[in-house]
């Protein structure tokens, strides 16, 4: 009898902390804004810098304040780096660029950067997500994340 009480106290204090944060943890806030953010751009190196170009674009409904996209490589990049404004270092293999304000259904300003590597290296993984989308829910994550292997060629890749 002790066990089932608690289970129910339990219960109701779970239930209760649901109702004051207004969603269970994990599932999406039915009040929060839905946007569908993408990235496509191109990526090339030579020597062992990295271009990086890409266009954000939010597919809506609705409108997103401002959101940020990681670029995160398979090697460390070197200790040194120019990056534009709105991006900056997230650790020795990442960097994270602010988009600027989406409106639905409308592309955002191209993003360009251009990183090194801290070792030579005849290839590397490029992988673009979404850190965050400015509060809205995003039902379609497979469009904002991106995947390319990049060979030391000069040859640009396109995603």
């Amino acid at each position: 009898m002790r066990a089932v009480v608690r289970v129910l106290r339990v219960g109701a204090v779970v239930g209760a902390a649901f109702a004051v944060m207004g969603a269970a943890p994990g599932l999406p806030d039915a009040s929060a804004p839905e946007a569908d953010l993408s990235y496509h751009g191109s990526v090339a190196m030579t020597a062992g810098r990295i271009d990086v170009r890409f266009t954000p674009r939010n597919h809506g409904p609705s409108a997103v304040p401002d959101a940020t996209v990681r670029l995160r490589w398979s090697k460390p990049l070197a200790d040194r780096q120019t990056l534009p404004e709105g991006c900056a270092r997230s650790g020795e293999r990442a960097v994270v660029c602010r988009t600027g304000a989406l409106a639905a259904d409308e592309v955002g300003e191209r993003i360009e950067l251009r990183v090194g590597l801290r070792d030579a290296s005849s290839e590397v993984l490029l992988e673009l997500d979404t850190v965050w989308g400015g509060g809205a829910v995003d039902g379609n994550r497979a469009n904002d994340q991106q995947r390319v292997l990049v060979l030391d060629t000069g040859d640009t890749y396109y995603f």
